[in-house]
């Protein structure tokens, strides 16, 4: 067949495109600007191309495959459209690649890329194996896409925008976090939750739901938001509610890594020079001494889930033991590209007020008292219109910030929202609103122990800059005494 893809450089759609053209398919597909993503495909015979021109597209089209992000206004598309050339939501198409198989689905507005890459990699490490669908670069397979014809199995991040994950119908299904987000395209956080409670219903009835430890698939504001840090009983007792739900499937597992009521959940969690241990409680058993290395203290409870998952499937202790320990995480999902005796630095997809304050929990808890120098570009206008409090809250706990302009994506500016109204409410003076030419000459200056660059837009296109000028910067030092680490 012949495939024409429509924002084919996005995360999800290169992940297809991949998939088709390894099948044997013809491939082809249309974005707004290159990409390292679309430098990897053209390397693979996929054409793109970067300008909106029909007379650019392919003949002999079977199928076009869109994503939401595209806008309907596009040349490209309404020239396909009048056409009457089939086209289908990424979600759908990949919606119909999971039938026949058995599908492994991971939602939650936070957390599915990196649970479905180590998923993904426990089982592609034992006989089981799977096809995977990633939302992100997996380093262990250097794909965001795996393909084992052999396997059964297919884990698929399932994606809740535009509630892309209801035409999935998983045997077994993760929800990780239900937090509001995507407000856009869902008005409410009630008409959220109540998508994630439809996805659930979805579920094989004799398939599995691993629901995170205090995430309600009811909108109750009563209730400890998320489960965040939550602890205790009153949590888990919604849990085991949702056994007996109808409409859920009747083995509703639950995991944390907060508290000891859950399911799954990880005990006495340390750290040795930035690799984290734990023992993992499972209902059969302890596993004592579970190694996670170069990681963020969050994927111990993305780990946990996984691990749940694969243990219902089958996977014994020697093999998880084994995965965990050589699973090497996610391009973007803390992501060390610097890590020596002075300095680190750390790139994340954070986006969202709890992913930054997860991601920053975790370089205090692996890098005590050191100076943290943080760099980030807002996602959406509307995301910051409605997070600008949270953002200004969770970014003022860095010792020194650097916002670059909002990453508009698929929005149109609002009046008066900008990184300038983020900064605004944060106290002190360490902040700082930076083109990417300008950070390249700021972050040295500031001599930080450890940086960190966060965002969802094209702040990924900075990052290589910025590694090479920290690493030329620290050869000139050339292990002279450095002011770094001093009081400010």
């Amino acid at each position: 067949m012949n495939y024409y893809f429509l924002g084919i450089g996005g995360i999800g759609m290169s992940a297809l495109a991949r998939y088709f053209k390894q099948r044997g398919d013809t491939v082809a597909g249309y974005d707004r600007t290159p990409s390292p993503l679309t430098r990897k495909l053209e390397a693979e015979g996929i054409a793109v191309h970067y300008v909106d021109d029909p007379e650019q597209i392919p003949l002999d089209i079977d199928l076009v495959v869109y994503t939401p992000a595209v806008p309907v206004e596009t040349a490209e598309y309404q020239y396909l459209s009048a056409k009457g050339i089939p086209i289908k939501k990424r979600s759908q198409v990949l919606g119909e690649l999971t039938r026949g198989k058995i599908c492994i689905a991971v939602a939650g507005t936070h957390g599915k890329t990196s649970t479905s890459s180590i998923l993904a990699h426990i089982l592609s490490s034992t006989p089981l194996g799977c096809s995977a669908f990633l939302g992100g670069v997996a380093k262990n397979f250097n794909s965001n896409m795996v393909v084992d014809n052999n396997s059964k199995y297919v884990v698929v991040e399932a994606d809740e925008y535009d509630r892309s994950f209801l035409q999935l119908h998983p045997h077994c299904a993760i929800i990780t976090a239900i937090d509001a987000d995507h407000l856009d395209i869902y008005g409410t956080k009630h008409n959220l939750v109540e998508a994630f409670r439809q996805f659930a219903g979805q579920v094989d009835p004799d398939g599995v739901l691993l629901l995170k430890q205090g995430v309600s698939l009811h909108d109750d504001d009563s209730q400890a938001e998320q489960g965040e840090h939550d602890g205790g009983g009153n949590a888990h007792k919604h849990e085991h509610v949702h056994e007996h739900e109808e409409g859920l499937p009747e083995k509703t597992i639950s995991y944390t890594a907060h508290g000891v009521e859950a399911d799954y959940y990880p005990w006495n969690v340390r750290n040795y020079n930035g690799n984290l241990f734990f023992d993992l409680r499972t209902p059969q058993g302890v596993l004592y001494d579970m190694e996670l290395p170069n990681t963020a203290l969050y994927n111990i409870e993305n780990a946990v889930a996984a691990a749940a998952v694969a243990m219902t499937l089958g996977v014994n202790e020697y093999q998880l033991r084994h995965a965990l320990k050589t699973y090497a995480g996610v391009q973007r999902r803390f992501d060390y590209r610097i890590k020596t005796k002075d300095l680190v630095m750390i790139d994340d997809y954070a986006h969202h007020p709890q992913e930054i304050a997860a991601c920053l929990e975790s370089i205090r808890y692996l890098y005590p008292g050191k100076r943290v120098v943080g760099i980030f570009q807002p996602h959406l206008y509307s995301r910051t219109r409605d997070f600008a409090d949270q953002f200004a809250e969770v970014l003022s706990t860095l010792d020194e910030l650097i916002m670059l302009p909002i990453y508009p994506a698929r929005e149109m500016p609002l009046p008066g929202v900008t990184s300038s109204m983020v900064l605004h409410k944060i106290a002190g003076y360490s902040k700082y609103l930076c083109t990417p030419a300008q950070v390249l000459e700021l972050v040295p200056a500031l001599c930080p122990d450890v940086v960190v660059t966060m965002g969802a837009g094209d702040i990924d296109r900075l990052v290589p800059q910025l590694e090479q000028v920290l690493k030329d910067s620290e050869e000139e030092q050339g292990g002279t005494e450095s002011p770094k680490n001093s009081e400010k």
